[in-house]
């Protein structure tokens, strides 16, 4: 099975990100010049919006600050309005770069996946981070492979691909603060099908985190609490896979 061009479209969450954001479209446009991009800016208080006027994509201001989770319902929403059957989420600071994409194409393109997922810790390993960080990420990749009864190695990726079904799925239930491992979990409570790929990361081209030291313990904690509470939740039947890729039709 083939992706075609017209059936894809690439998400950008961006707070503000006015020094990254028109290089990574450029290198998204060098690298895949017939696909959709929407930029999806989350109220950002710098020259963001000034950028990017007169760009080539399609671009969504929050009203308020909503978080990258309330960032990318609202971008699952456009691309399911406007008729996509793919959604690759790229950050807007530069991490993810748009030559990887290819590796969540091809595995998508398999026909037996709903969302992809690129993993900095698969095959050779790209990411350096604190190790505090690191450790968080261990405990959850942990935790989450429990819950969801498959390996996961990078559960805090932002780096995905979904189908239309999980487009459908995510526009009405996403979660707010941090939501890469929760939507793992609800994916995977629903019965949806997610795979891994090998990814490389890189650098923020721009800015930081918005984790840092202790507060990655906070982190895990937060979303070690969210996935407790997710567990004692029953499946959706509005959602579970069969229906939503009825519904997504």
């Amino acid at each position: 099975m083939q992706i075609p061009a017209n059936e894809l479209i690439i998400l950008i969450p961006v707070f503000n990100e006015q020094d990254a954001i028109v290089p990574l479209m450029a290198e998204i446009r060098n690298e895949w010049p017939d696909v959709r991009i929407c930029v999806i800016d989350d109220h950002s208080t710098d020259h963001t919006q000034e950028v990017l006027r007169g760009t080539d994509c399609a671009y969504l201001r929050l009203p308020c600050n909503l978080g990258v989770g309330g960032a990318m319902q609202a971008g699952f929403r456009y691309a399911l309005e406007q008729g996509y059957a793919y959604a690759i989420r790229l950050d807007g600071d530069g991490q993810h770069p748009p030559a990887e994409c290819s590796k969540l194409i091809e595995r998508m393109a398999g026909g037996d996946v709903d969302m992809v997922v690129g993993s900095r810790f698969l095959g050779v390993r790209s990411y350096r981070g604190t190790w505090m960080r690191q450790m968080g990420i261990f405990a959850l990749a942990k935790a989450l492979s429990l819950i969801c009864r498959r390996r996961i190695t990078d559960p805090t990726s932002g780096f995905q691909m979904v189908n239309r079904a999980v487009m459908y799925f995510f526009a009405h239930q996403y979660p707010g603060d941090y939501p890469e491992p929760e939507s793992l979990a609800l994916l995977s409570r629903q019965g949806y099908r997610v795979s891994e790929v090998a990814t490389t990361f890189r650098a923020r081209a721009t800015g930081r985190t918005s984790i840092r030291r202790w507060g990655a313990f906070f982190y895990v904690f937060k979303v070690g609490v969210a996935l407790f509470v997710d567990r004692c939740r029953a499946v959706d039947p509005r959602f579970d896979r069969q229906q939503t890729e009825v519904e997504a039709q």
